[in-house]
């Protein structure tokens, strides 16, 4: 089976058997062409025309992604014939739920943040994609009453928690006024900053990426706890920098989530991070082409 991923900057591939081992893996950013980037992560796991092909992206109407959907059609396989494409998070939720940290669990949540915020819902072992294949589109969570344009770009939650909102905002409070051991790293370049230079400056005690890692703790507690009052889930599968940077997050996400949400379903709730990383979606669409065979 195979599973693609896109994003406006990068195709990731995998292979995989009806067991989830994955054979071969390809990650290419696009570099301006996603078009020949998604060619050549193709070609590096040795698809070939006879091969189940599962996919999934991270907004399957940008301009740049949705040629390419287009274009695979006739490729595609299993529920993948009538949507096309499905959230990224939805694949996600559906591999971590096969062979990551959801393993067996039939009701499971999926939230994760990286480039961009992505999510997904399993109910009783099956994938809900929505009528178009969009379900589990968080980016678009309102969590902000102030109305923005970067909100109506990429959506409220996707603005203020993915990997560039929280540079944006660490990048404020240094224009504001603020210190930070970031502008020595970069010597004083603001857009040389990164979101692992926040973090591990957070690590290392610097006051005002803690303070933006704890902002940021908040408005991801906000969106987990609106996605578990309404799905109801097991268990919430936490990916991304809540994965990667748990320690900073974790904890924090916790309390808020315990405060926005009534006493016995957080307390019957469970929280794990992920385990597949940025390989996710990608297993997680071949997983629905499977699925659909089995």
């Amino acid at each position: 089976m195979i599973g693609l991923e896109l994003d406006d900057a990068s195709a990731t591939s995998v292979r995989i058997d009806d067991q989830g081992v994955v054979q071969a893996q390809a990650r290419v950013e696009a570099a301006g062409d996603l078009v020949a980037a998604t060619a050549t992560a193709l070609a590096q796991v040795e698809v070939t025309g006879s091969d189940p092909l599962g996919l999934a992206a991270t907004n399957p109407d940008s301009p740049a992604i949705a040629p390419i959907v287009a274009s695979l059609a006739s490729r595609l396989a299993g529920p993948f014939k009538s949507t096309g494409a499905v959230m990224s998070g939805t694949a996600a939720a559906a591999a971590e739920a096969w062979t990551g940290a959801a393993r067996g669990v039939q009701d499971v949540v999926f939230f994760g943040v990286a480039q961009h915020a992505t999510g997904g819902i399993l109910r009783g072992g099956v994938a809900i994609a929505g009528t178009r294949g969009r379900a589990g589109a968080v980016a678009w969570l309102s969590l902000n009453p102030v109305e923005r344009e970067d909100y109506r770009k990429t959506g409220c939650l996707e603005a203020e928690v993915a990997a560039a909102g929280l540079v944006r905002r660490l990048i404020w409070r240094i224009k504001a006024g603020d210190r930070s051991r970031v502008q020595d790293l970069v010597n004083d370049d603001l857009s040389a900053i990164t979101v692992d230079h926040l973090l591990d400056a957070a690590r290392g005690g610097d006051g005002v990426s803690i303070s933006v890692v704890r902002d940021t703790a908040k408005y991801l507690g906000m969106a987990a706890a609106n996605l578990v009052v309404v799905a109801d889930p097991e268990m919430l599968v936490l990916g991304g920098i809540m994965a990667s940077a748990a320690d900073l997050l974790l904890d924090p996400l916790r309390v808020e989530m315990a405060r926005r949400l009534p006493k016995p379903m957080m307390d019957a709730l469970k929280i794990e991070t992920a385990v597949l990383g940025p390989d996710a979606a990608a297993i997680g669409a071949a997983r629905l082409v499977t699925a659909a065979r089995t």
